[in-house]
């Protein structure tokens, strides 16, 4: 049991003294006793010594001690004999107005508190008074808004309920009264200005002052006066009482914390709220009904008849039963008023029988809560420490922490996996992963397990049985020999001799008949021995599989705290911000676990406590750490309860340990897993040697069958960073080797790591792998990324003249690479000539034409024509490669160049391809066919004077028909032209001049020189804002009307003069007119 209170004995009565005490009141050191005799006594509690105070609260169960020889708790200051002529039943205080009040001959008194003498006694109106209630308050005026001290007095008289109030200390003349349906037996204020009225039939709320009167009814079978239920009259209940005499339980009512009561009639409870209201709680189980009842921070007090003479000491969150204090022969109970103890720090009450006072003293509660976690109840500790404030303990907040995973260790062991990780997984407990890892195997947990696996007696038989257990549960079984062993002994019974001595003798088929019988037991003996083993071992890999599942919300909830202040990706800590309390707890839980019994304190903690002079390295080392073994267990428990979530967690930038991955991964044949593995930890030279395992074999292997062939490799170097480079080179090769075509999207996908890769180094390696491989490359960085570094461009010269030279001529694919030769020559600008000139065979006919480009770019299209005509005698390419000349002249020259040229006989182009046609060099004949056909096509383009000088005088002028037809249409049509641009711009001109005089027509458009404004008496100049008048004015592009002076401020130019504003001559102010 818990020791919360620690019951002393202040005030004990003589034996001779005969009087019996009726009621008491304590307030700071006093305590105030009345006695059936009328008198009053006034005590002083004297302090006690701490080592008197130690040996005092070490008796068990706060059983009274008794009192050291010498030792006055009390001392009697004063009796005040004739205080009353009756036996006192009730006082209390009022202590702003430093008055007593009294119960006593069924009326209440008032009397000074200093001297004891008569206020008023008794006071009017409070004849037949039952009992009565006090209650101060620190109340706002609502007029002034200054806070004030106002006590009340309620006094039940029969059915009438009076209240008198002081303000601050002077008593009001008003009386109040309200009268009630029954007669009243019990008050308890529930604040300020509601009271809680207990009679036979029920409860009542009063509202003191508004005057109403509220039942109080809850949920269930609870009535009120009249009704039927617990607290009805005429209930099954108290029906029972009115049989037994008549006899009807006194309601008792008392307030608890945070605005809430207990009411009890019997041994039916119901607690509400201060407006009346039910709270959904339930009834407190007593086995009698108390005598009185009261509250005491942070528990619910119930003291049983004088008879039984016991308090009970109940928590008001659970209902249970947490102390039984003796005390022979108590019949009350008394708490310090509201104003002298504040709820928390009145932890003493008293209890008072006829000969004695007890002071009830409370223990530390650190004490309690340990004494709680001692003795197992951990529910209530943790019930306790939520109902506690944060000042009365010396850290809550951890001792709740400590508390709570003790519970969760507890709920582990009962199997109950899913609320254990739920509490464990809560923001105010955060356990360490590796306290938790403790509860689980080393299959979960690895060497972070504190479950002892039972040692294996055949471990070809029962491999792997201890893997499925969530915690170590021995076999006992009984010993062969005690099972099957004879009776042994120097001499046997007739019987026993029978067995042993004459088994020989047997029948032989009888005893084979018996043999096999036995057998065939012995046999289901075991079969059913080996069943049972089985069916344990499938319960204890069940419970083990359902443990795993909830752990993973405790691991998923942990790794979400960590990346609050890590970066999982890179490793490194966040920028720092206001971490949260629970953060806090998790990322710095002390290494000490925060005690509680547990023999490993190694394994209590999460991480070291974060010190000022920790660096961050340091603390950046302590949550990778942390992360590791999150990371490491979830990967487990994945691979134990759902395998195919392995991969998920792959995916995401992990601290996965890579060698219980790699050997868990392996283990069960799960390499593709692996290989996502080995990506996200940039582990990326062991992932590819296991793409080349699997990959580079002939046959695909059962293990791994999907990364059968070179394209999971390829697709894996695809994601790599170009600074990886050197490991891209090496893992690439032999899929070039098995694939080409696959192998080269390494480099050629359209990828940002593929344009990126350092290009020299990929065509040195290309380059020792196939030189196809490496111009493929060459034409792809050039043709597609546009690189322009001179050195590839004529290392792709090379290779295309090599492969020519070397390739089969005339065959599909060698054609191919000519025409690919010939148009990067005539394309590319940044190869070097003279080498290309130097590699192009001049004599080999297929490479005439490739020849004949460079020579072009060179600038020697005499020769390139040569090439065309004499050489390769393809007239219609020569044609076309003056037609490509000319195109390019007309976009490098202005457009009249070409006028200019015909105009002055310059010659072009097609003059040099007809002077190589009609006046070739030698042995070459003139050729009229080809020239005359040039003659007809490109005529405009000839000069007549040097053209004509070229042919022949025997050619008949008949053959030059169509030349001189397009020199006379080309002429032609410059005159037209000509005339056509001077008409165009002589309408432009007259459009524009249109426009300036007349205006564009369109309503607010422009108005030109035609503009009218209309300038009143009012009208205002829109730059000084001031009437124009009859002042000179200039009318502004947007019609605005100005003076002709504010005409340079408006605009920010220097004003015109009126002649120039009119005639429209100035250049900054066009369109600009005085008016």
């Amino acid at each position: 049991m818990l020791s919360a209170f620690t019951a002393r004995p202040i005030i004990e009565l003589k034996q001779r003294d005969k009087s019996k005490i009726e009621s008491i009141l304590a307030y700071g050191d006093r305590v105030l006793v009345g006695l059936n005799t009328g008198s009053l006594r006034i005590y002083r509690v004297n302090d006690i010594p701490p080592s008197d105070a130690t040996n005092e609260s070490s008796q068990p169960d706060g059983q009274p001690t008794p009192k050291p020889p010498g030792q006055k708790p009390t001392d009697l200051l004063r009796e005040v004999e004739k205080f009353s002529t009756r036996a006192i039943e009730q006082l209390a205080i009022i202590k702003g107005a430093n008055t007593l009040v009294s119960l006593s001959n069924y009326a209440v008194s008032l009397h000074d508190l200093q001297t004891f003498e008569p206020i008023e006694a008794p006071l009017s109106k409070t004849k037949n008074a039952s009992t009565f209630a006090v209650t101060s308050n620190v109340v706002q005026d609502p007029s002034t808004g200054v806070p004030e001290i106002i006590s009340r007095l309620a006094v039940a008289v029969k059915r009438r309920l009076l209240l008198w109030s002081w303000q601050e200390s002077e008593l009001s003349p008003d009386v109040t009264e309200i009268l009630l349906s029954e007669s009243i037996r019990s008050l308890t204020w529930a604040n300020a200005t509601k009271i809680v009225c207990g009679m036979n039939g029920g409860f009542v709320i009063v509202d003191v002052e508004t005057g109403s009167i509220e039942d109080i009814v809850g949920p269930g079978a609870i009535g009120t006066t009249g009704g039927q239920g617990r607290f009805g009259s005429v209930s099954a209940t108290g029906m029972s009482y009115m049989g037994l005499g008549s006899y009807i339980p006194k309601p008792l009512s008392t307030k608890l914390a945070e605005g809430e009561l207990l009411l009890a009639k019997d041994i039916n409870t119901l607690f509400i709220d201060d407006l009346g209201k039910a709270l959904e709680k339930h009834q407190i189980p007593w086995q009698a009904a108390p005598e009185s009842i009261g509250y005491s921070y942070p528990y619910i007090l119930a003291l049983q008849p004088p008879v039984k003479g016991t308090l009970e000491v109940r928590n008001p969150d659970t209902l249970s039963l947490l102390q039984t204090i003796s005390l022979p022969g108590a019949a009350a109970l008394h708490f310090p008023p509201p104003t002298v103890s504040v709820q928390h720090t009145g932890k003493g009450f008293h209890v008072l029988s006829d000969r004695a006072v007890w002071k009830m003293e409370a223990t530390d509660y650190d004490s309690q809560i340990d004494e709680l976690v001692k003795n197992g109840r951990l529910d209530e500790a943790i019930s306790v420490l939520g109902m506690l404030e944060d000042a009365l303990l010396k850290n809550k907040t951890e001792t709740m922490r400590e508390v709570k995973m003790q519970k969760a260790e507890v709920l582990f062991k009962q199997k109950k996996y899913r609320e254990s990780m739920d509490l464990f997984n809560e923001d105010e407990v955060d356990a360490p992963p590796e306290r938790v890892l403790k509860l689980f195997p080393k299959i979960i947990a690895g060497d972070l397990s504190g479950v002892e696996e039972e040692e294996k007696k055949d471990e070809s038989d029962h491999e792997g049985s201890t893997d499925g257990k969530p915690y170590s549960e021995p076999d006992h079984k009984p010993e062969p020999e005690a099972v099957a062993s004879p009776p042994r002994g120097g001499g046997g019974g007739g019987f026993a001799k029978y067995l042993m001595g004459h088994r020989k003798q047997l029948n032989p088929e009888t005893a084979s008949i018996a043999s096999s019988r036995r057998t065939q037991d012995d046999d289901a003996a075991s079969i059913r021995g080996r069943s049972s083993e089985e069916h344990a071992q499938e319960e204890r890999e069940k419970d083990l599989k359902n443990a795993v599942l909830e752990l993973n919300s405790y691991l998923a909830g942990a790794r979400a705290r960590l990346q609050r202040v890590i970066d999982p990706a890179t490793g490194k800590l966040k920028p720092k911000k206001p971490q949260s309390e629970s953060l806090n707890r998790l990322l710095a839980a002390q290494a000490s676990g925060g005690g509680g019994g547990h023999e490993n304190a190694a394994h209590d903690h999460l991480l070291l406590s974060p010190h000022a002079d920790e660096s961050d390295l340091q603390l950046e080392a302590e949550y990778q750490h942390t992360f590791k073994i999150v990371d490491t267990t979830l990967f487990r428990a994945f691979m134990y309860s759902r395998p195919q979530l392995a991969s998920s967690l792959f995916r995401i930038p992990n601290f996965c340990d890579p060698d219980v991955v790699n050997e868990r991964l392996v283990e069960h044949n799960r390499f593709n897993e692996l290989v996502d593995f080995f990506y996200g930890k940039k582990l990326h030279r062991e992932a590819l040697n296991l793409l080349r395992k699997f990959g580079s074999c002939p046959e695909p292997d059962d293990a791994a069958p999907g990364l059968h062939g070179p394209q999971r490799t390829v697709m894996y170097l695809q994601g790599l960073p170009p600074e990886m480079i050197d490991v891209i080179l090496e893992f690439s090769e032999w899929t070039l080797r098995q694939n080409p075509e696959l192998g080269m999207e390494v480099f050629l996908a359209d990828t940002e790591n593929a344009e990126t890769l350092p290009r020299d180094k990929v065509v040195e390696f290309l380059r020792g792998v196939d030189v196809r491989l490496e111009t493929k490359y060459l034409e792809h960085v050039i043709g597609e990324l546009g690189d322009g570094t001179p050195e590839f461009h004529n290392r792709l010269v090379e290779l295309f003249v090599m492969q020519l030279k070397e390739g089969k001529k005339k065959d599909e694919e060698w054609r191919g690479l000519m025409e690919r030769l010939v148009r990067f020559l005539r394309e590319s600008r940044q190869y070097s000539l003279g080498r290309a000139l130097s590699q192009i065979p001049k004599e080999d006919p297929p490479f005439y034409e490739a020849h004949a480009v460079v020579l072009s770019n060179m600038g020697q299209h005499r020769q390139a024509l040569v090439i065309y005509v004499f050489k390769m005698k393809d007239y219609a390419k020569a044609e076309e490669y003056c037609n490509h000349i000319h195109k390019t002249r007309d976009l490098a020259s202005s457009p009249s160049s070409d006028q200019q040229e015909t105009d002055t006989d310059q010659p072009s182009i097609y003059h040099t391809l007809l002077s190589l046609y009609l006046r070739p060099p030698s042995p070459h004949e003139p050729n009229l066919g080809p020239a005359l056909d040039l003659l007809s096509k490109h005529g405009s383009r000839l000069p007549a004077t040097s053209t004509l000088s070229l042919v022949p005088d025997s050619l008949p002028v008949s053959q030059l028909e169509s030349y001189f037809r397009g020199r006379m249409r080309s002429a032609n049509s410059m005159v037209n032209e000509t005339r056509v641009v001077a008409g165009l711009r002589r309408t432009s001109h007259l459009a524009a001049q249109a426009l300036l005089f007349l205006g564009d027509g369109i309503p607010g458009g422009q108005a030109g020189r035609n503009r009218r404004v209309v300038i009143g008496e009012e009208k205002m100049c829109g730059g000084c804002h001031k009437r124009l008048g009859r002042s000179v004015v200039a009318v502004m592009p947007d019609n605005r009307v100005v003076h002709y002076g504010c005409l340079g401020r408006s605009k920010g130019e220097r004003p015109m003069s009126p002649g120039s504003v009119m005639s429209g001559n100035s250049g900054n102010v066009k369109g600009w007119g005085r008016v």
